[in-house]
């Protein structure tokens, strides 16, 4: 037997001790020799182990579809049996020689005399061994057994090998005697060879033996359990068989000779020599390709090459061999260390190990493969013969198998023909560039007379052949004769195959049958070559023309010119009539004599050659010199676009828009590669992972269940492809079902070796950084990656990342490349208070300590930026070591999982580890436990680690800076002026201490991003569902927080699917994961949030008032119910506020219970304020009610000043003046108390918006603007983008009522930069109208065209969310049904503004609702104007008193609205002109506005605008007036 020797184990011990783990001590302990080989002699005693079952085993295993899974579990499984058996003989003093297969060798040496004591002993060892491990029972039902064989007397052992690698090898009759022993034993018996049993003492015993399949090689330094992967090898084993009559020194000489010949010959092509053993007959040699650092491309092409030329070396350069048989097979295997602490081995495991070895007995004397091999290789069938099936022991299904001949040079010639067909029904992407190098090469051959040559050159996969596809279309449109090839690494080793091939396609003879192909070419050569010279091409062609006399006196070399000279003719007489275009894809193969033909045509001819290459192959000097003709043009192929490539994927996958997590999936694996696009997607298809919705129905329809909201969803976003115009083709869009994670999708085995190439080509060290830097995931942070790798200090950790870096396999997030300098744990300015002593000193040696927590800079974040390394490098990793990376993360991040500094801290559901903590803890809180092979891996996520929010918003800066906020808020805002006076002093402090905005800026995206979300990942992976609920929740309120809804929907549709399907009776509803009933009122509040914002607006009313229930908070269903309860909370509900707090713990609980009933209250009056009707007035009224009343019983003073913004923002939708402007006041007396905190920040910047709202409705737009702009400013710092949008509708709508037309494209730029990358429809919808107001009233103003806007609007007028919002859809189809006016388009117009009358009765007198019912009335009037010319034919006739009736609406729904009184008004007293028979024109028609538009409708000129309108608002005004003189220049500082 053999074992290698230069290998190294685990770094946790010295060198000598990771030898002898690694080496049996008879090459540990040995003395020194020479360099030549020698045989030496030694009595011992002969121990082997069969493992019987374990072939069957994996026989059972192989025909599942897991076969990863697989793999995992047998290497647990023989793993944990075979180190029992290590220890046992270690212990009875055993040397373990090997551990091959499912055989195990150990031995005694002793001396002559002890032999029999030894025998004794060993065999005592044996009855232990199958007493106590004979019989393991598998869950899988196959049960494995040992076979223990016995053999004693003298034992031979040689080295061989070079000085790099040597073997060992065991020989003998006494090692014969031990396999034959086991080869004679049954299951659970002990076998003693016949000298054995003549050298023990005999009065003692029985016999028995053992098993068979592995292989060895170890990276320096790595620690043992980072050594195992799953991987797929191709693995080839030489049988050496040898005559009897051999002299022993003679046959090690032999083995010797062939060991250096199959190392050197295997390491050419990427293998290593693993294992060399001895037979009862000979010698095998057991070969690997493909394993850890050894990955090559055309691996099995490699495999089969080199056993052929060892299958001849042996045959022809080995005397005494009686028969050579290799075997060779592929496919997935485990490859990693079995054994026992002290004495274990490299091996690899996997049913196409046991393969291998039984297809040497069946095929003997050939080079045999498997079908897998055959097909992988990509070699020319011709080089292989199929082998008749046959019979193999415990194995079912081999398979087809073939023998392979070797390579042969191909008898005939290649066949025209491209790697790719052109698509038909999609064009080609994103490919202009390097089609306009194709028309400038025609261009430069038509006008120049000269040879044009393109190159394109790109990695594989890129769309080389696509494009080639694309310009042989293009050049037979145009008339070009087109000779198109596509080669193969095969064919560079044929001189001259090339241009053969090429010309056989211009001959026409490539697709004729053999017998007529002389006759064809001789008609082709007829005029063009002289008929004696015809017989050149005789071998070329596989012609048989005569050989003529002059031909006959010609030497090769002659022959040759000449046979090129022929070609230039040809080519240039064909040239002549019609353009020639060579078309060659993979050009890197073609043979150095076709490129020096290619040149020379190219200077000579003026013919246009395209061709692709690769660029990681090294071409011959002919080819440099090729490129490096001026005629030569080289186009690298750029990658896909974004938007090219998620186009590709719905082209693919048959639909026209794909949701957000499969674009996330598709472009962190693709980076841009057509190729890997088109083949996950055909993945995913074939896995069945994806749903399918139809478009074709008119309308969405509202869902009644959370569990069927994936296709409204997706009808919600944007199409990623125009949808076909025809009518009747259906257009689908496509979900991922509920229960796939597409994180843990396995890659196709095509990508995956691709990418397993490209981890191989990385030093061991850089290896085990990118596998341990994938468990992470595709964003990492340097901190928890130094984290994994064990004894890595920060040095070597940035060296590794610097070498990484600069060869682009990572890179750092941030746009510099430089290292980072600045620490990623931050102290932060919370203290947790209650900390044990034992807590404090356990805590001091950990990564994280308790006052530490992510800030997160760009330049220590890194993300891969090579496609498919991070997903084929975690599927490297074995179950077990995956789990335990996986848990190694959650226990970095959970320290971490919370908001960020500026944020000071805390959940992001509030209060969320105190609701559920159990109250029997005096901390509150629970830990992680540690890993183990039973029971749970984590119990409760939350640790007391955690920086935890304060009961009161102002906690922190109490305790910072008391005086400073006493002297603050000694007197209360009376007024707007003081507020506002206040706010700029506070704005305009430089004191970064006191300064609000000069702190650091919110990173709680980037917490979401490289914490929470990975987080919920390590859990799930774990199997931990409770702690990944727990994350997924705060995953889903943080990504609602930074107004990302349709991620938010993932979150929360993740954690659906861990609590199961719902029962249809409630009392049968058993969760699959244990939540308390705190976590699952959060879970239904965020659904209900998530469900409103996607227009789903009666189940978001289910699902809150669900919440509020497990809240202990009901929410009436009936009148009477709302009527009761209104007095409640006006009576009894306001006298509970006097209780007194609780103790610390239960006053959290409590807060969290109260902050969740705040946010279902606020919902809820939001859900019932988009109805108009009086019964949902009422039950709008009673939820702002009871939210007020819950915000005071928290005692927060900013949640208490959002409550009151919010019940302002509900009185003015009502039309009630005197609440609206009341709880404005309040909460600006209340704000003065949130300046010391980010939440009151949060509260002011509310606030701010609600005035500059205000001021608006009111008229003063001025003062609108300059708060408008201040909001902002303190918006983006806060990183709230959904109300930076609110604000900036609000300045659009102001400087637009202005005339500042300037600022409002300024305004509605900085709005589409918010909203364009989301999926926000609603806030798309509000862009789109303030578009169509610019374009028609803004004088040539333009910020985005007529057909964008309506674009958008047909493609989402039927979705529900923006069928619930009818103010803005009103102002929509009002302004769509002007613009169709202009162009006198009056059925358009009928039709826009008959979906405008449907909604002006479902409206409030809220800002949008005002303006699109002032939009509907002009369009009114303009209609009453119009119908007696008969342009309407299906809008029914109006009278201007039914008119006057929307009038008188308007002016009782709007009060709240008066900056558009004046307007109304002269539109009033215009229709009432005209109901007196008065003339109608526009002449008579004041606008509060100069227009762009000529005279449309009838002849007339517009009026200029009645600037005295603003005045005429005072009477509405309570507040103080405002001076309005410095606008200008104020707002203009705003803009800057």
């Amino acid at each position: 037997m053999a074992t290698g020797k230069g290998v190294a184990a685990p770094p946790l011990w010295p060198v000598e001790a990771r030898l002898a783990a690694l080496l049996p001590d008879l090459l540990v302990f040995r003395k020194p020799r020479g360099s030549e080989h020698e045989l030496a002699t030694a009595q011992g005693v002969l121990l082997g182990v069969h493992v019987t079952g374990f072939t069957a085993l994996m026989d059972r295993f192989s025909l599942s579809c897991k076969s990863e899974h697989d793999m995992d579990t047998l290497a647990h499984i023989f793993s944990y049996y075979i180190s029992d058996i290590v220890e046992h003989v270690l212990c009875f003093g055993g040397d373990i020689l090997n551990i091959t297969g499912n055989v195990l060798l150990a031995l005694w040496t002793v001396e002559q005399n002890q032999l029999s004591d030894i025998i004794t002993l060993v065999a005592k060892c044996s009855l232990e061994i199958q007493e106590k491990f004979g019989i393991y029972h598998t869950r899988e039902g196959q049960d494995l057994q040992l076979k223990i064989g016995l053999s004693a007397g003298r034992i031979s052992q040689v080295i061989v090998g070079d000085e790099q690698r040597q073997y060992l090898l065991v020989t003998g009759r006494d090692v014969d005697g031990v396999q034959l022993a086991q080869r004679l034993a049954q299951a659970n018996e002990i076998v003693l060879s016949w000298n054995c049993w003549k050298l023990c003492e005999q009065y003692m015993f029985e016999v028995e033996i053992m098993r068979e399949d592995e292989a060895v090689k170890i990276d320096e330094g790595q620690p043992m359990e980072y050594i195992s992967e799953f991987r797929t090898v191709t693995m080839v084993l030489v049988s050496l068989e040898f005559h009897k009559t051999a002299w022993m020194l003679h046959l090690c000489h032999l083995i010797q000779e062939a060991a250096l010949y199959i190392s050197t010959v295997i390491e050419k092509g990427g293998g290593q020599l693993s294992r060399i053993f001895m037979s009862e007959t000979g010698c095998m040699f057991l070969c690997v390709f493909g394993l850890p650092g050894d990955k090559k491309p055309d691996e099995c092409a490699h495999a089969l090459e080199s056993s052929f030329s060892i299958f001849s070396f042996c045959w022809e350069n080995l005397a005494e061999t009686k028969l050579v048989s290799i075997s060779i097979t592929s496919g997935p295997v485990f490859c990693g260390m079995v054994g026992a602490v002290a004495r274990h081995e490299y091996t690899v495991i996997g049913p196409k190990v046991s393969l291998v070895a039984r297809m040497i007995t069946a095929y003997p004397g050939l080079v045999s493969c498997d079908e897998v091999t055959y097909l992988r290789s990509m070699l020319p069938a011709y080089n292989f013969k199929k082998l008749p099936e046959k019979m193999m022991k415990n194995i079912s299904n081999p398979g087809k198998m073939y023998e392979y001949l070797g390579h042969r040079r191909c008898i005939m010639f290649g066949k025209r023909h491209l790697a790719r067909e052109r698509n038909k029904n999609h064009s080609l992407l994103d490919r202009e560039k390097e089609l306009e190098a194709f028309r400038m090469a025609q261009q430069g051959s038509l006008h120049q007379k000269k040879g044009q040559a393109v190159l394109y050159e790109g990695e594989k996969g890129c769309g080389k052949s696509q494009l080639l596809a694309e310009i042989n279309f293009l050049a037979q449109k145009e008339g070009h004769r087109v000779l198109p090839l596509k080669l193969k690494e095969a064919d560079s080793k044929q001189c001259f195959y090339a241009i053969q091939t090429l010309m056989a396609i211009f001959f026409e003879i490539d697709m004729c049958p053999a017998y007529y192909r002389q006759e064809r070419l001789h008609k082709q050569l007829h005029g063009m070559v002289e008929e004696p010279l015809h017989c050149l091409f005789n071998d070329l062609f596989f012609v048989k023309f005569p050989l003529s006399f002059k031909v006959s006196h010609m030497d090769d070399l002659t022959r040759q010119k000449k046979v090129k000279a022929c070609f230039f003719q040809v080519l240039q007489k064909a040239m002549r009539e019609t353009p020639l275009i060579f078309l060659i894809d993979e050009a890197q193969y073609m043979d150095a004599a076709s490129w020096e033909f290619l040149g020379t045509l190219l200077s000579s001819v003026p013919i246009i050659m395209v061709m692709t290459l690769t660029p990681t192959f090294t071409l011959c000097g002919w080819a440099q010199h090729f490129l490096q003709s001026p005629q030569a043009i080289f186009v690298p192929i750029s990658k896909l676009a974004t938007t090219s490539l998620l186009r590709m994927a719905c082209w693919e996958l048959g639909v026209v828009s794909i949701p957000q997590e499969l674009q996330i999936y598709l472009l962190r694996r693709c980076f841009g590669n057509p190729l890997y696009c088109e083949v996950l997607c055909q993945d995913l298809l074939s896995k069945n992972i994806l749903l399918f919705h139809d478009l074709q129905k008119e309308e969405e329809e509202e869902n009644s269940k959370w569990e069927t909201l994936s296709a409204n969803a997706m009808k919600s976003t944007m199409y990623s492809i125009s949808p076909a115009s025809s009518e009747d083709q259906e257009l689908y869009v496509c979900t991922v079902k509920d229960d796939v994670n597409l994180d843990t999708v396995l890659l196709p085995p095509l990508l995956k070796e691709i990418a397993v190439n490209q981890l191989d080509q990385l030093s061991p060290g850089e290896q085990l950084l990118v596998k341990c830097a994938a468990v992470i995931g595709h964003s990492f942070h340097i901190d928890l990656l130094q984290h994994l790798l064990p004894g890595w200090g920060k040095n070597k950790l940035l060296q590794v990342l610097r070498a990484l870096v600069d060869i682009h396999v990572l890179r750092w997030c941030s746009k510099s490349q430089d290292l980072p300098a600045e620490p990623i744990l931050m102290p932060s300015s919370i203290e947790i208070i209650e900390q044990t002593k034992e807590e404090r000193k356990s805590d001091a040696g950990s990564p994280l300590r308790l006052q530490e927590e992510l800030s997160l800079p760009q330049t220590e974040v890194l993300e891969f930026g090579v496609p498919l390394l991070q997903e084929a490098a975690w599927e490297l990793w074995p179950k077990a070591q995956q789990t335990a990376l996986h848990l190694e993360c959650a226990w970095f991040l959970r320290d971490l999982a919370c908001r960020c500094g500026s944020c000071h801290g805390g959940d992001f559901v509030p209060f969320h580890r105190f609701a559920i903590c159990s109250t029997k803890s005096s901390s509150g809180t629970s830990r992680f436990c540690s890993y183990k092979d039973t029971g749970s891996i984590l119990t409760q996520v939350i640790t007391d680690k955690l920086q935890l929010p304060s009961p009161q918003d102002s906690f922190q800066f109490q305790t910072k800076s008391p005086r400073s906020q006493e002297a603050f808020t000694r007197e209360h805002c009376r007024t707007e002026e003081e507020f506002l006076d206040q706010l700029n002093r506070k704005l305009a402090q430089t004191s970064p201490e006191k300064d609000m905005l000069t702190t650091k800026p919110c990173h709680c995206k980037e917490v979401l991003k490289l914490v929470l979300s990975p987080l919920t990942q390590h859990c799930l992976v774990i199997g931990e569902t409770t702690c990944a609920f727990y994350y997924l929740l705060e995953a889903a309120a943080a990504s609602l927080d930074l107004s990302d809804n349709y991620m938010a929907f993932l979150y929360l549709r993740k954690a659906s699917s861990l609590l199961g399907q719902p029962s249809a009776f409630s009392f049968f509803k058993k969760h699959k994961v244990k939540i308390c009933q705190f976590e699952e009122a959060t879970f239904c509040c965020l659904r209900s949030e998530v469900c409103f914002n996607m227009g789903q607006i009666t189940l978001a009313k289910n699902l809150a008032r669900q919440a509020l229930r497990l809240l202990k908070r009901n929410f009436p269903w009936t009148w009477f119910g709302v009527i009761f309860q209104t007095f409640l909370e006006k009576c009894w509900r306001s006298c509970s506020l006097s209780q007194p707090p609780d103790n610390p713990s239960e006053n959290k609980k409590k807060l969290a219970i109260l902050q969740q009933q705040v946010q279902c209250l606020s919902l809820l009056w939001q859900l019932y304020n988009l109805e108009a009707t009086a019964s949902s007035r009422r039950f709008a009224y009673l939820a702002t009610v009871m939210q007020e009343n819950s915000a005071k019983e928290s005692a927060s003073e900013a949640q208490v000043v959002s409550t009151y913004v919010a019940l302002s923002q509900f009185s003015q939708n009502m039309g009630d003046k005197e609440k609206w402007l009341h709880c404005e006041q309040m909460a600006i007396q209340k704000n003065s108390l949130c300046w010391f905190s980010r939440e009151g920040l949060l509260a002011t910047a509310q606030l701010m918006q609600a005035l500059a709202y205000t001021k608006l409705c009111l008229g003063h737009l001025d003062f609108s603007i300059r708060l408008g702009f201040q909001a902002r400013e303190i918006c983006r710092h806060l990183k709230k983008p959904a109300l930076e949008n609110l604000v900036l509708s609000v300045l659009f709508r102001s400087a637009f009522l202005k005339k500042k037309f300037d600022l409002c494209v300024h305004v509605l730029e900085s709005q589409w930069a918010l909203i364009s990358q989301g999926h926000d429809v609603l806030g798309l919808a509000c862009f789109y109208s303030a578009c169509l107001d610019l374009l028609l009233y803004g004088k040539g103003w333009l910020c985005r065209p007529f057909g964008e806007c309506l674009h958008f609007i047909q493609h989402y007028e039927h979705s529900c969310i923006l069928n619930s919002q009818s103010n803005v859809m009103l102002g929509v189809h009002s302004s769509l049904a002007m613009w169709f006016a202009q162009d006198s388009q009056w059925k358009l117009f009928e039709h826009h503004f008959s979906k405008a009358r449907q909604l002006v009765k479902r409206t409030n007198a809220s800002l949008f609702g005002s303006h699109g019912f002032v939009r509907f009335l002009e369009c009114h009037v303009l209609m009453l104007q119009k119908i007696p010319q008969g342009v309407f034919t299906h809008t029914p006739s109006e009278t201007p008193r039914q008119t006057l009736k929307y009038f008188k609406e308007f002016f009782s729904r709007c009060v709240t609205c008066p900056v558009y009184h004046q307007w109304v008004s002269e539109l009033k007293a215009s229709v009432m002109r005209y109901g007196k028979r008065e003339s109608m024109s526009l002449t008579n028609i004041i606008r509060p506005f100069d227009t762009c538009l000529t005279r449309i409708w009838i002849e007339g000129e517009f009026l200029e605008e009645n600037n005295s309108f603003e005045g005429n608002l005072q009477r509405f005004v309570r507040v103080a007036d405002v001076k309005e003189n410095k606008d200008e220049e104020e707002i203009q500082e705003c803009i800057c």
